[in-house]
């Protein structure tokens, strides 16, 4: 084939002659394209015919374009003097797109040919030279030079032949009467009319024509136009009038009526249109349609009954209605579509043709502008649908696109195609817990494996992407790793404790989970989880004032003078748990018939509730219960010994049975109690001689005196605890005093 070739616009063009052998080689397109070598086999190069007609195939492994089947011009265009059919040619991975257009040029294998092989007529012999008598004129499906060039008439005795160009671009063929004829001397004439092309080598046809003589009729009929013209639109009814063609004639009767004809009709005309005889109205029978044929030639006859005619041309124009509505073909899809696409992408490819010519023809496509596509055109009537903004699968996971064609008739008609799309996911979300901070309580003393808390991560992607685990992020505490005291699970992330907590220990414990999705790579966050430890009331109260110790002696001394309310001494103790758990309170075991003492409930105070009285006993023994408020509560007991008395020799006198004879056998027990001994009496000589001088001048006021067993050390207070009102310095001087003071008359 001959090419012609415009690169820049991406067309193609061949031109080969009719009637090729089937598989005849067309051209080299993948060459003349400029393709890469293999790019039609890689690209999976296919054809796409809008007609749906495929007269040509491509070749890949060669880059050919072949003859598939044989190519009738004449069949394929008919009288049209450029006969050409277009396809396409598309490429994917990218996908491109390029038209090739073939020409098909004619070759002389069409004779002209005749309607029919024998033409009967009747002339009246009194026919005038320059008479017309219009012959069938030949056809000849070839174009260009094979087509019909010219006429010949033997013999030439008595006609002459002259051949007009009509207005629709074909040629008719009339006989002009030379020399009268003569019926008595010849009745019939034989004629042989020869229609020749001009090809190379010529194709010819032949009529015969057998003219009968008539008797004179010296009138023909004469039609009012040579050519009338007429247009009806292409959805027309059966039955409308087209126009009407009039002719008179000059002669009376029988000579001078008329009779209207189609002559050498075709048979397309004969389905599309009739003639009334009578009246010559020309009314439509049949379908018109615009896309098949625009224009329409009649020939009309008008005879009379002596056998005279005269023709005339009628020319119909078929105008186009806008009956066709678009057709859209989809010619490549991607239904599925990763959510990080760049805008520009192009996800459909879409042909659209439209029957109609005009404005009835001229389309138009769109999609709606509140989805992120677009619609563009690349070659004339092609559409890609590409993205026009960044896609987001969490907002919308698919798209239903419908892509609108709509020609510019009036009204205009319209169709569409729906795509529908899928939106892949990308992993661009990470995990986002419900919370930042988590807060969880944990009562102490555990079990094993105890639930302690939940978390929840939701991930706004899908499938893997959204698939979330859950990690406590590794950190010590007092000194071991934090997996040793908690583990979460990684996959419904139930945080367990993995052993029990004392609260006295650990009281709050912060860990940070990380919930991390199994995309690629994987995105994950962090969340805070603060597991406060609860207490239990499993601590008991600790006394630590006064210290019980065996083999020691605990006393407080109370003046006989001393009043009511007066302040013997204060129980300190403390609970190691915390809240109510912890909250004491101070009771008396026992109280006697006529009780001398009371303890405060909150404060554990030790006072006299009435005066001293002869009958009460120097020594008196207090058991007193320091409970907590936990449920159940707990408690401890603490003894007190008080002495009521005004001087030490009442006391000691009172109090021997307190002491305990002991065999002290082992030398360095002796020497410690000899030393401790010598100190004490230092001691007391000192304080004795104090109290003498204290003694004289407040004879008689109160005087406040407490002892203890042992020399006691300074008891610890939580921070939170109130000083008890009589200082730690006075318990230890009083309690030292009595001490040494017991210890020397036990000497002495």
């Amino acid at each position: 084939g001959t090419l012609f070739s415009d690169r820049l616009t991406g067309n193609i063009r061949y031109s080969i002659p009719e009637e090729m052998a089937v598989g005849s080689f067309v051209g080299n397109i993948g060459k003349d394209l400029g393709l890469q070598p293999e790019r039609l086999v890689t690209g999976r190069a296919r054809l796409f015919s809008p007609g749906g007609s495929e007269y040509v195939a491509l070749d890949r492994e060669e880059e050919q374009l072949v003859v598939r089947e044989r190519i009738d011009r004449e069949q394929l265009c008919g009288e049209a003097p450029v006969c050409s059919f277009s396809f396409e040619i598309i490429l994917e991975s990218p996908i491109e797109l390029y038209r090739v257009t073939v020409e098909i040029l004619d070759i002389n294998d069409n004779s002209p040919v005749f309607p029919r092989s024998e033409l009967k007529m009747e002339i009246s012999e009194s026919a005038v030279p320059g008479a017309r008598f219009s012959l069938e004129s030949a056809r000849d499906l070839d174009v260009g030079v094979n087509s019909l060039q010219g006429y010949s008439l033997h013999p030439t005795d008595h006609f002459a032949l002259k051949v007009h160009s009509r207005p629709g671009g074909s040629k008719s063929v009339e006989m002009i009467l030379q020399t009268p004829l003569d019926r008595e001397k010849q009745e019939q004439l034989n004629l042989m009319l020869t229609a020749v092309d001009g090809g190379n080598p010529k194709r010819t046809g032949t009529v015969k024509i057998n003219i009968a003589v008539l008797d004179a009729n010296d009138n023909a009929p004469v039609f009012k136009q040579s050519v009338y013209r007429a247009s009806v639109p292409e959805n027309a009814v059966k039955g409308t009038l087209v126009i009407t063609v009039s002719a008179t004639d000059a002669d009376n009767e029988s000579n001078g009526h008329i009779q209207y004809y189609f002559e050498h009709a075709t048979r397309n005309i004969n389905e599309l249109f009739i003639i009334n005889p009578s009246t010559g109205d020309i009314i439509v029978t049949g379908e018109l349609d615009f896309e098949k044929s625009k224009l329409h030639e009649i020939k009309v006859q008008a005879k009379d009954q002596g056998g005279l005619t005269d023709s005339s041309d009628v020319l119909i124009e078929v105008l186009d209605v806008n009956d066709n509505a678009p057709k859209m073909t989809v010619m490549s899809f991607s239904s599925t579509l990763p959510e990080d696409s760049v805008p520009g992408t192009v996800i459909a490819m879409i042909n659209v043709q439209d029957l109609d010519s005009g404005d009835n023809g001229r389309v138009k496509c769109s999609i709606d502008t509140a989805l992120p596509f677009k619609i563009e055109t690349s070659l004339t009537n092609y559409y890609s649908v590409l993205t026009d903004s960044v896609l987001d699968r969490e907002q919308t996971s698919e798209y239903n696109i419908t892509v609108i064609a709509v020609d510019g008739g009036s009204p205009s008609l319209s169709s569409n195609q729906t795509l529908h799309l899928k939106i892949s996911d990308v992993n661009d979300h990470a995990p986002q817990f419900e919370q930042e901070t988590y807060n969880a309580y944990l009562m102490e003393n555990n079990p094993p494996s105890f639930s302690v808390f939940s978390v929840k991560a939701n991930d706004a992607d899908w499938g893997a992407n959204a698939r979330v685990s859950y990690y406590i992020e590794e950190s010590d505490l007092n000194g071991l790793p934090l997996s040793s005291y908690i583990s979460i699970n990684a996959d419904s992330g139930v945080i367990y404790a993995v052993t029990p907590f004392d609260y006295e220990q650990i009281k709050l414990i912060k860990l940070r989970v990380k919930a991390q999705d199994a995309g690629s790579p994987p995105l994950s966050s962090n969340a805070t989880v603060s597991i406060i430890i609860q207490d239990q009331n499993d601590n008991a109260p600790q006394v630590l004032y006064p210290v019980q110790t065996a083999g020691s002696l605990v006393a407080e001394m109370v003046p006989r003078s001393a009043e009511v309310g007066y302040l013997v001494t204060k129980v300190v103790a403390v609970d190691v748990d915390s809240g109510q758990n912890a909250w004491l309170s101070y009771k008396l075991l026992k109280p006697a018939d006529r009780p001398l003492f009371a303890v405060g409930l909150q404060n554990g105070e030790i006072r006299t509730i009435r005066q001293v009285s002869d009958k009460d006993a120097v020594k008196q023994k207090l058991t007193l219960i320091v409970e907590d408020n936990g449920q159940p509560p707990r408690s401890a007991s603490v003894n007190v010994n008080v002495a009521v008395a005004d001087s030490f020799p009442e006391i000691l006198s009172e109090f021997t049975d307190f002491t305990h004879d002991r065999d002290y056998n082992d030398d360095l027990t002796f020497y410690l109690i000899l030393s401790l001994a010598v100190v004490s009496f230092l001691f007391i000589v000192s304080i004795i001689t104090i109290l003498s001088v204290k003694c004289y001048r407040w004879r008689h006021e109160r005087m406040f005196y407490k002892s203890g067993g042992n020399l006691p050390i300074i008891p610890y207070y939580p921070p939170h605890y109130k000083c008890c009102s009589l200082s730690v310095s006075q318990h230890v001087l009083h309690s030292y005093s009595s001490h040494s003071a017991v210890h020397s008359q036990k000497k002495g």
